[in-house]
């Protein structure tokens, strides 16, 4: 019945629910009713249940688990690359790399291709049915024909795989346990085999080193001591290192040991009797107190032997230096050198025995030590302290000889010193004296001898009444002389006395009486012979001064006039002493005659200042000029009269010429004398514009007047001098006030001429004008050129424009 049927049914969901399946919207009557897709998804979720759910692959489970287990199985065959559960198994070749890996004997992989799949398909699945009881779940041909096979179907396919080589798998782990069981085993017998080893070499190595550090022979030398440190050091470097290593590796073998033993579940390792990591530690204890104690006995040998050797070289090293200072001490204290020196020498000699003196005294403490180490190796009994004993015996009784002969020196050079000295106090003060002295001499003679220039007779004067005061002091200096010669007399007689070797030679000077007695000889004879000398000379200064007197009372005389006709022609040529230009030129006349007449006047002067150069009299108190100054104005004086002369001539000219009328030459004249303010007859640029402007001429003040101004400028200026001269600034005016003839007016007169032709032949010229100026204009004219023109034909055009340059005002 259908009550019967849905009862069976939900007892297998209720089997199934227990098993932790959720069935969501399943129920017993859809089953019993025959609902498809209700029944198929029941049966996918016992078949993701109880076939796929339980597989586990390193902590994957169910999809992902069974995924993996499909590609590390088929990872080492070709052609297969399992990703996924439906292209990945399209070929075949992943059922058939599965069914190989575990059996196998059941195919034979190398013979399939991945370009027949359907033979491969079967192939897997008829083997799968039959040696592995797997059911033909899957049809070939949908595999390979659909593009993306049913997921769910493969899944469930291959789990049936999964665990049909379960079984063989285990037995795999099985045989993998126990090998890995025996692996253990093994290992940990290498590893106690290799500690007994490690350990007996070890516990040998330092039996046979205890004696070695344990020995304390003693050595007397430093070398033998210095043998066995290095034979310690390389031990601590070449022997030990290696056990140390060895020491470390047997305790981290024995770690390594138990730890294995631990982990494997083993009992622990006890090692044999003797050898335990206690013993190794307790034995190795041992060794490094040894070494210490060992180290310890080498330093202190080592200090004890470096103490003697150091005190031996010390010893050796002090007597050494003290021989060598004291080598030929004793002949220089015996030496009697101080006999024959000058008190200098002498001073120098004490100051030097001071020094060693106090040197004696230094090296007392250096004798001291010598002793004091001596003593001290004596007391250490070291083994050559005879050699020593009799070194420092002869130091120190060579000490005593020399601090004896020191005392006797001393005396000695005390005594001589006082002798010496009162000698040299001698010498001094004659090199006080006669230095003074020699100097006076020196200076006396070169005065009375010396060249004097002198110009006027108060010059002379003085140094006649200087030589008369310098004679006046000749008594003194005889007196001083005498003092002198008495020193080295008494010098002399002193040193023969006492016989002093070079006692008359004088440290202090280089000076010697018959030097001073020479000088003050030459002296007494220079002076008379100065008195001449003087007399002569105040003689010419006499005649000098008559010669000033005469060539000053001409001068003061001609050099004022000179002035004063400078002066009125210079009135004359600024037009301020007549304004009628025929009275100005024969006043100018008259002037030109007076200087001609005085000149036997400057012939007369001329003849005086030859005397005066003569006699070389340079300078003149009774007169201001000289005969150049004088020279120069006469001939200035001419020179200007001839130009004012001419300028007045040339002006006359300009006024008869241009027509101009006297009162207005007279009125330029006063324009330019008001605008010169100087008086230098000329002007300047500013000065000439504004004399412009006051005469009426009209210059403006935009650019136009200034480029205008400037064409006036380079007219009056054509030399461009910064100054505008009366000549031309007259010149100007007298052009810009008259009418004047111009190039047009020329040119109008040749076109008269040619018969209003362009150009003018020279039969022409020569019909019409003077011969000598037809000639004139042929040689300079330019030959005209142009069509149908005769070759003769001349450009008077061109000619006309050249006669007045290249403008006109």
């Amino acid at each position: 019945m259908r009550f019967h049927k849905i009862a069976n049914v939900n007892k297998a969901l209720d089997f199934i629910a227990s098993k932790g399946v959720k069935l969501v919207s399943i129920g017993a009557e859809e089953i019993v009713d025959g609902n498809l897709k209700m029944t198929l998804g029941m049966i996918w979720t016992i078949i993701l249940r109880f076939a796929i759910q339980d597989i586990s692959v390193e902590e994957m489970t169910a999809k992902e688990g069974l995924l993996l287990w499909c590609q590390r199985k088929t990872a080492p065959y070709k052609n297969v690359n399992v990703q996924n559960f439906h292209t990945s198994f399209k070929d075949g070749l992943a059922f058939c790399a599965l069914i190989h890996r575990h059996r196998p004997d059941l195919l034979d992989y190398s013979q399939l291709s991945k370009d027949d799949p359907l033979h491969n398909l079967n192939l897997a699945f008829d083997i799968a049915e039959k040696h592995l009881d797997i059911p033909r779940m899957l049809d070939p041909d949908d595999l390979v024909n659909t593009p993306k096979a049913d997921e769910r179907a493969i899944m469930t396919y291959v789990s049936c795989y999964y665990h049909a080589f379960q079984g063989a798998q285990q037995a795999e782990m099985a045989a993998n346990r126990i090998c890995k069981v025996l692996k253990v085993n093994q290992e940990n017998e290498r590893l106690m085999e290799e500690y007994e080893r490690l350990t007996s070499d070890l516990l040998e190595w330092i039996r046979r080193t205890l004696p070695w550090l344990q020995a304390r022979q003693q050595d007397n030398t430093l070398a033998d001591l210095q043998k066995k440190l290095e034979e310690y050091r390389l031990y601590r470097r070449n022997h030990k290192p290696p056990r140390v290593e060895q020491k470390a590796r047997l305790e981290t073998n024995f770690n390594t040991l138990q730890t294995k033993l631990r982990l494997s579940n083993r009992p622990a390792y006890l090692p044999s009797e003797g050898k335990s990591v206690t013993d190794i530690a307790n034995a190795w204890k041992n060794l490094e107190g040894c070494e210490k104690s060992f180290e310890e006995w080498l330093l202190s040998e080592m200090m004890r032997l470096e103490r003697l050797e150091h005190l031996a070289k010390k010893f050796k090293h002090k007597a050494e230096i003290h021989e060598s200072w004291t080598a030929g001490k004793e002949e220089m204290l015996q030496s009697q050198d101080f006999r024959h020196c000058k008190l200098n020498e002498l001073k120098a000699l004490k100051k030097k025995h001071e020094a060693f003196e106090s040197d004696l005294a230094a090296h007392q403490d250096r004798v001291e030590q010598i002793a004091a180490i001596a003593q001290e190796l004596n007391a250490l009994d070291y083994y050559d302290s005879a050699t020593i004993n009799s070194r420092c015996q002869a130091i120190c009784d060579q000490w005593d000889r020399l601090g004896t002969l020191t005392t006797s020196r001393r005396n000695a050079l005390e005594e001589t010193e006082k002798l010496l000295e009162k000698i040299d106090q001698l010498h001094l003060e004659f090199a006080k004296r006669a230095a003074p002295f020699n100097n006076w001499l020196d200076g006396a003679c070169e005065d009375l001898v010396d060249m004097f220039i002198v110009h006027t007779i108060e010059e002379i004067q003085g140094l006649i009444d200087a030589h008369n005061q310098f004679k006046a002091t000749l008594g003194e200096a005889d007196k001083e002389y005498q003092a002198i010669i008495s020193l080295v007399t008494e010098v002399q007689h002193m040193a023969q006395q006492y016989h002093i070797p070079g006692g008359l030679d004088n440290p202090y000077t280089t000076l010697t009486a018959q030097v001073i007695s020479s000088k003050w000889g030459e002296v007494k004879k220079l002076v008379p012979q100065r008195d001449g000398t003087l007399q002569a000379e105040l003689q010419k200064q006499q005649n000098n001064e008559s010669l000033r007197r005469q060539f000053a009372e001409k001068a003061n005389g001609v050099g004022p006039w000179i002035e004063k006709q400078m002066d009125a022609v210079a009135a004359i040529g600024m037009g301020m002493h007549g304004s009628v230009l025929e009275d100005q030129q024969n006043r100018l006349k008259d002037y030109e005659a007076a200087v001609i007449g005085n000149k036997a006047i400057m012939d007369e002067m001329e003849k005086i200042h030859q005397a005066v150069q003569e006699s070389m009299i340079f300078e003149n108190r009774y007169t201001q000029y000289t005969m150049e100054t004088l020279r120069v104005g006469w001939e200035q004086l001419l020179t200007s009269i001839n130009r004012t002369i001419n300028e007045v001539e040339n002006q006359i000219l300009t006024r008869d010429s241009k027509g101009i009328s006297q009162e207005q030459l007279n009125e330029f004249r006063s324009s330019f004398n008001h605008f010169d303010k100087n008086r230098g007859g000329r002007l300047a640029p500013d000065e000439f514009k504004s004399c412009l402007i006051s005469l009426g001429y009209s210059i403006g003040k935009d650019r136009q007047g200034e480029i205008d101004f400037q064409r006036i400028i380079s007219i009056v200026d054509p030399n461009s001098t910064g100054f505008i001269q009366f000549d031309a600034f007259l010149d100007f005016m007298t052009r810009e006030n008259v009418d004047s003839d111009t190039a047009e007016q020329v040119i109008d007169s040749f076109r008269i001429l040619a018969g209003d032709k362009p150009y003018i032949l020279p039969e022409e010229l020569q019909r019409e004008l003077p011969p000598d100026q037809a000639e004139y204009c042929i040689q300079r004219m330019q030959p005209y050129t142009g069509v149908g023109v005769p070759p003769e034909a001349l450009d008077y055009m061109s000619f006309s424009t050249s006669l007045y340059g290249e403008s006109d005002l």
